[in-house]
């Protein structure tokens, strides 16, 4: 990983997009539908792309927005939708663009009230708070974001009845109807003009802040943080929550200061991240100089990226601790804290997060459940409330109410942040400090991610490799004791392989968009170790995508 030379330090003005230009090329860009990087395509987190390169323009929005029509009348889906958008610059023409064509379908649509920003979990709580104790007329909901990507980016993702992120029998649905509309240049496209869409009977005010922020109480313990006089910080990132959390400390009382109050669509305000891109990714420390740098001013601080589906925690003790660590932090605090949950909730961990999940669910004597990487195979298990907590190696998690009742099945960054305050003030230590007790405890991983290069076909022969293609007996001097193609909690399969040992792993996945191949790997005996692990990794990947 070669980092840029603007890593860490602010955005200089030629790193800015030119918002003009980008908007403009939304809506005069018409994607060539013959083109593989032009269709629609749905990832684990929806369809994303830009209006340059002609992969996010007014044409695939519509085209999604229709598809979504057809696939609710062919389920019988009547309730309302509820939609939201972030803060990037393509988000609020692309709500609008969603918006013509939903009312002219007749759909009854829930808007923010006064046009404000929406986090992604506000949707989710929103469609369960609404279906909960239905059995029909249930809602979905749309979230229109990129996440965490660059200014220049615009998303799309599409929540079912569930609440969480589609299922890939969904989003394929969605993804060949949209396609199919692509190709025939929007015809069969219902829109009515955008006027015209607000004025509709069909569309409505959601009050998302209020109604988010007030519910927020039956997730976290708030009399532990206020009584406990936490000095708290929190950076939105210029990202959809940042008026929920003015809301929060007001309706809570808490000393907690929002260092950054700004909303730009550039995100001028940034530090660049590690390649040189404007990157709003709170798991990232050369993103995350700016509350890192005010560490010292709070007992704890926090961000979270655009859409608020990802967290990340700054401490005094630590500065920015890694995704994983505070995953593991979090599941060992909250299965000893939370006695109302089920005594058979499971800990929900993706194959390429930390094993010390894993040490953590087996000293709690809590279940493992492990899964592809992707937050939609958590969504029921929230929703049922078998799954005490769903989190994922890129800083994205959620967990059930106090009660183990649902709270969100997609991915909130609000309360794992908020999670930091309460275990801080119930137990006096900060998650810095959770995190050192708990290495001391069960060890302390050592881990990396590195990217091999690796043409179409290598890559296709990976995504399909067996277990049995695999004839080396040790990794990195240790027996391997398992060999994954699928996951072992709901055997579906990781696009890959993962290799285990007792005192370390490794992951290999290839890249949906580059000429790559990623190895996740991970070591309980020291960085040299690590080292050996990802040589030997790549060496035994290599070899068996290359002898086919």
């Amino acid at each position: 990983m070669t980092l840029s030379p603007f890593a860490g330090k602010p955005a200089p003005a030629e790193l800015l997009v030119d918002i003009p230009r980008l908007v403009t090329a939304y809506y005069t860009g018409q994607p060539d539908a013959s083109i593989s990087t032009q269709r629609v395509a749905f990832g684990t987190s929806g369809h994303r792309g830009s209006s340059f390169d002609l992969s996010f323009n007014e044409w695939h929005v519509l085209a999604i927005s229709q598809a979504i029509c057809l696939y609710r009348e062919a389920q019988g889906i009547t309730g309302p939708l509820f939609v939201g958008i972030d803060t990037h610059a393509l988000s609020t023409p692309a709500g609008a663009s969603a918006l013509e064509v939903l009312a002219a379908n007749g759909v009854t649509v829930m808007i923010a009230e006064g046009d404000e920003y929406t986090p992604t979990p506000a949707i989710s709580h929103a469609i369960l708070c609404y279906n909960r104790g239905r059995i029909s007329g249930l809602a979905d909901g749309i979230v229109i974001t990129p996440s965490h990507n660059p200014p220049q980016s615009g998303g799309y993702k599409y929540n079912p009845t569930n609440g969480g992120p589609a299922d890939t029998h969904i989003t394929k649905w969605i993804e060949a109807k949209a396609n199919e509309l692509l190709v025939n240049k929007l015809a069969g496209v219902k829109r009515i003009s955008y006027e015209q869409a607000l004025k509709a009977s069909t569309t409505h005010r959601h009050d998302y802040v209020n109604t988010y922020v007030a519910d927020l109480i039956n997730v976290i313990d708030f009399d532990a943080i206020r009584d406990a006089k936490l000095r708290l910080g929190v950076d939105p990132l210029g990202g959809a929550g940042v008026r929920y959390w003015s809301a929060i400390a007001e309706h809570y009382r808490l000393d907690l200061q929002v260092v950054n109050k700004e909303v730009d669509a550039t995100f001028r305000f940034m530090t660049v991240d590690w390649d040189g891109q404007i990157r709003m990714d709170p798991s990232s420390s050369h993103a995350m100089q700016g509350l890192i740098g005010l560490k010292e001013r709070f007992d704890v601080a926090f961000a979270c990226d655009p859409d608020h589906d990802r967290h990340g925690i700054v401490t005094p003790s630590g500065g920015l601790l890694a995704p994983n660590n505070y995953l593991a932090v979090s599941i060992d605090y909250l299965f000893q804290n939370r006695p109302q949950w089920r005594a058979d909730a499971a800990v929900g961990k993706t194959v390429v997060s930390s094993g010390l999940i894993d040490r953590v669910a087996q000293r709690l004597g809590r279940r493992l459940y492990e899964v592809p990487v992707g937050f939609k195979w958590f969504a029921e298990g929230l929703f049922d409330g078998s799954l005490g907590f769903g989190g994922e190696e890129s800083a994205g998690a959620s967990f059930l109410r106090k009660d183990g009742g649902v709270w969100s099945t997609d991915k909130d960054g609000l309360i794992p942040a908020l999670l930091a305050a309460e275990m801080t003030a119930r137990t006096g230590r900060d998650p810095s400090q959770a995190y050192k007790a708990l290495t001391d405890e069960l060890g302390e991983p050592f881990s990396v991610r590195v990217d091999a290069k690796a043409n179409p076909e290598q890559k296709a022969l990976l995504s399909k490799l067996s277990p049995a293609q695999v004839t080396s007996t040790e990794l990195a001097g240790e027996k391997i004791q398992s060999i994954l193609s699928h996951a072992p909690g709901n055997d579906q399969a990781i696009g890959g392989l993962k290799v285990m040992t007792e005192n370390g792993w490794f992951a290999a996945r290839p890249s949906g968009t580059e000429d790559i191949y990623k190895i996740y790997a991970e070591s309980f005996i020291g960085d040299d170790h690590l080292k050996q692990l990802v040589v030997e990794a790549q060496a035994l990947v290599d070899g068996a995508i290359s002898s086919r």
